[in-house]
């Protein structure tokens, strides 16, 4: 893996376990790097609160501060890394860390919700293009969990072919994949 990403251990998860955390590391990755004063604006927080959830991001190596901006009074952070994984497996197994795990998979999830929410809020104001290049739908079928596994790791090779950097007539997309079995398949 190159530096762009960053695999949670068990401290980054306790610290990505809260939703604000989440909230404003993914601010820092979309919008680049602020101050807390202004990510609190933006999310209706004040900057103290902001400022202390952004140390303790720093803390867990998720953000750094941005030492080229500001001055002794204005702090700017920007996030460490372009994307966040996780080994599910290894940290669920440890019953110390199953209740971060479980705070860190419904934050992620609500804030993704709230991604796919905003935009289909939005659709009517984009072009044709874009509307004819979303996506929101399901698919269902019967895999074994190795054939899931492989499906997963094939997808995350696929989207990350795309990766590039941006060019003029480009939008900033949110590609989401997700895989969970359902129960009523289990044995």
């Amino acid at each position: 893996m190159d530096e762009r990403w960053v695999s949670l251990d068990a401290k980054r998860l306790r610290a990505m376990g809260h939703p604000l955390r989440l909230r404003l590391l993914g601010l820092l990755r979309m919008d680049g790097p602020s101050t807390a004063t202004a990510l609190g604006r933006r999310i209706g927080e004040n900057s103290a609160n902001t400022s202390w959830h952004l140390r303790q991001l720093a803390e867990a190596g998720m953000v750094v501060e941005d030492t080229e901006r500001g001055n002794r009074r204005e702090r700017w952070w920007a996030a460490a890394h372009e994307v966040t994984t996780m080994e599910v497996e290894q940290l669920a197994a440890d019953p110390e860390l199953a209740g971060s795990v479980g705070a860190y998979l419904h934050a992620a999830n609500a804030l993704q919700y709230e991604w796919m929410g905003n935009f289909i809020s939005e659709l009517p104001s984009w072009p044709q293009e874009w509307q004819r290049a979303s996506e929101l739908s399901d698919r269902r079928m019967c895999l074994s969990a190795e054939q899931a596994q492989e499906l997963t790791e094939r997808m995350a090779e696929l989207i990350e072919s795309y990766h590039r950097e941006p060019e003029p007539g480009d939008a900033e997309v949110h590609v989401q994949w997700r895989l969970a079995p359902l129960r009523r398949y289990l044995s």
